[in-house]
């Protein structure tokens, strides 16, 4: 069973820039799915993949994903969910850890979100000077429920 263990932060401040060692555009979609799982859609650069995530709310959570051809990838994009996911990933190393900075656009423009992939629950890891709060318990900042409510629609911004 392959299990996801990330946790989601906000950032405090735009100190990670200098850092950035690639960033990479995606656009990604929700197909169907229950109370139970999700089911992505997402187009990054030239390659794509579909991916099935429980939809439990924490730290660690069952997930699936499998590459696809990206023209197949574009095609089911048109019978996701709107608005589409659209953000830009940027990758940086700290302290033996890669960090994942997704700067949402579109819908969800200004939101900007720092994951962390970890080997165990309760992995030790230094904190950066840009991380901020942290939200991996906030539903509001999974991207499947940007979808059926995006940041731009939120009344103070957090």
């Amino acid at each position: 069973m392959a299990i996801e263990i990330e946790r989601k932060f906000l950032v405090s401040n735009d100190n990670w820039r200098q850092h950035t060692t690639s960033s990479l555009r995606m656009v990604q979609g929700y197909l169907g799915g229950n109370a139970n799982s999700s089911i992505r859609i997402r187009v990054c650069g030239e390659v794509a993949d579909i991916n099935i995530k429980a939809r439990v709310i924490g730290v660690q959570r069952n997930e699936y994903e499998y590459m696809i051809p990206v023209t197949e990838a574009e095609e089911m994009l048109q019978l996701c969910d709107k608005p589409l996911i659209e953000k830009t990933r940027h990758q940086l190393s700290h302290a033996g850890h890669t960090w994942e900075i997704d700067e949402f656009c579109g819908e969800n423009e200004g939101l900007i979100v720092a994951e962390l992939e970890l080997g165990a629950v309760n992995e030790q890891f230094e904190r950066p000077d840009w991380l901020g709060k942290e939200v991996t318990e906030d539903v509001r900042y999974y991207n499947i429920c940007l979808v059926e409510n995006p940041y731009s629609s939120w009344q103070h911004g957090h």
